[in-house]
């Protein structure tokens, strides 16, 4: 019988080691910091999200929706780290509590966040296209499928 080469093996191992991803850090969501902005003024709407660096293991966000120049809306949003992954947390404007949504699937400029047992949304996705980010939650409501896009633009930050 013929054992296998020292080479043979050698490049078995490379290409197994090659073939897996390391975990997505926190660190890996950089490219969301900062202001973000979705102006409809059809519908007299703003609406505007902020985003600071990752730094101790958690990234704060602010979301705001001002239609016919009052503030309508507001969210208190964190991404954090901690030994069970990564989640997003959002607070809701009315929402006593928070509610938390697991990174599932993460990408170069796209991450995927999931709550199965949350109303609405399910799902809570962001993607960065150049100077554009698509902000999209979905999920089922009342049954249906449904999924609102908040496709924002960079800003500068105020």
């Amino acid at each position: 019988m013929k054992h296998p080469s020292a080479f043979a093996i050698v490049l078995f191992l490379t290409f197994a080691i090659a073939g897996q991803t390391a975990p997505t850090k926190l660190s890996d969501l950089a490219w969301l910091a900062g202001c973000w902005e979705m102006s409809a003024p059809a519908k007299n709407l703003l609406i505007t999200e902020q985003w600071m660096k990752p730094a101790g293991g958690m990234m704060i966000g602010a979301g705001r929706t001002v239609k016919s120049g009052k503030a309508v809306d507001y969210e208190f949003l964190r991404i954090v780290e901690d030994a069970d992954g990564i989640f997003y947390v959002a607070k809701p404007t009315g929402n006593k509590d928070e509610t938390s949504f697991k990174l599932t699937k993460a990408s170069a400029g796209e991450v995927l966040f999931e709550n199965p047992a949350h109303d609405f949304p399910q799902r809570i996705i962001y993607k960065l296209t150049g100077n554009r980010l698509n902000a999209r939650t979905e999920g089922s409501m009342n049954g249906k499928s449904r999924g609102i896009d908040f496709p924002y633009v960079r800003t500068k930050c105020d």
